[in-house]
């Protein structure tokens, strides 16, 4: 089992816009994806900060995730948001 855990971090309303705009589409195509467990991001206490937290069955459903959303509107307009994940092999 592969999980992915950390901070997306807007630094500009203008960031906080694009995360709000196309957080719902990226969210269920990430959970309709083969081998997703689990997909959250949900808003911290601090406005411009986003907790991530993602499960994913085998590290091959995680790469395959992370291609996708290399190639998704979500990545488009959030590529240049500060991103801090650390990603882990957990045991079956």
């Amino acid at each position: 089992m592969i999980r992915l855990k950390g901070y997306l971090i807007c630094m500009s309303q203008d960031e906080v816009l694009a995360v709000r705009g196309h957080l719902p589409d990226h969210i269920r195509l990430s959970r309709a994806e083969p081998g997703c467990l689990s997909f959250d991001v949900s808003e911290t206490d601090d406005p411009m900060v986003w907790d991530v937290q993602e499960t994913f069955r085998t590290r091959a459903d995680f790469d395959a995730h992370q291609a996708r959303t290399r190639q998704s509107r979500w990545f488009e307009a959030t590529r240049h948001i500060l991103r801090d994940f650390r990603v882990e092999d957990l045991p079956d």
